[in-house]
């Protein structure tokens, strides 16, 4: 089997992947690290590449059901990729945490909840759900808001939850010495994607639950060691330990270029910015 690279996965008119009303479309807004690349003030081969797929924004993914659309993440970038991507719907937003490249761009949901009178509902553990009402309080606190500004409809996760036909499985994550939230997203009793963004190790407990999935796009900031990120060893580890399908690259930094897929092993690749992904029923 020769190796599966990001581009094998890209949809296109002509490309036998496309399904006219797939069971869960995923479309990755962003695959990068916090300071995004290329990064200020950097002029190494990666962000100055004339690769499209280098260009990386803030991580953060979007899903498209029969039943409903939503986003995990709103991070810097969000107004831009919504932009880029031509989105129209969002119908929930869930969190993975409350670190800034992955919430900042909250309130820029205001647009997709105008029609709804400003009500979005946001799934998120209870930590994250605290800082968002900090940081946020203007949307969360306003008894009497204007016209067309945000109203979040907060929903703590205790644990499964379903979306439309989708079951969400929050899994939670290291990410260093503080906790982030995975995702496993399932239909028909199958596991169709876990998306773990932002992590440091993968537990074992989490692990058994994600076993099997038909794609894993997993942490894989860089080469060398960090403490709050998967290093590519270290994801290659994670992947091989779940057993999954396919494994895509995400939260990737300057100091892994698109081009170095052609060394990982098979069914692995690099996630970039715009690709997009169908299941089927």
């Amino acid at each position: 089997m020769k190796p599966l690279n990001a581009s094998d996965f890209q949809l296109s008119s002509a490309n036998s992947q496309l399904t006219a009303t797939p069971a869960l479309r995923l479309t990755f807004l962003g695959t990068g690290t916090s300071v995004g690349v290329p990064m200020i003030c950097c002029d190494c081969a990666v962000c100055r590449s004339s690769d499209p797929r280098d260009n990386r924004t803030r991580a953060s993914i979007f899903l498209e059901t029969p039943e409903g659309n939503y986003v995990v993440d709103t991070g810097t970038d969000f107004r831009s990729q919504c932009l880029r991507e031509n989105i129209w719907k969002v119908d929930a937003v869930l969190m993975t945490h409350s670190h800034t490249d992955h919430v900042m761009g909250f309130d820029d949901l205001r647009r997709f909840a105008f029609a709804r009178g400003g009500r979005m509902s946001v799934y998120a553990s209870a930590e994250t759900m605290a800082d968002l009402e900090r940081v946020y309080q203007f949307a969360f606190r306003n008894p009497n808001p204007s016209p067309g500004y945000l109203k979040p409809v907060p929903h703590i996760i205790c644990g499964p939850f379903s979306l439309g036909k989708t079951l969400i499985t929050p899994l939670p994550l290291p990410h260093g010495d503080s906790e982030t939230y995975g995702f496993l997203f399932s239909r028909n009793r199958r596991k169709l994607l876990a998306y773990l963004s932002d992590c440091s190790a993968v537990p074992d407990d989490v692990a058994r639950r994600i076993e099997g999935v038909e794609l894993l796009v997993i942490d894989a900031l860089r080469e060398k060691p960090h403490p709050t990120h998967l290093s590519v060893a270290q994801a290659i580890e994670a992947a091989q330990r779940v057993r999954a399908e396919r494994t895509l690259f995400t939260h990737l930094c300057h100091e892994l270029p698109q081009s170095a897929e052609s060394t990982l092993p098979p069914n692995v690749g690099i996630a970039y910015d715009g690709l997009k992904i169908d299941f089927s029923e």
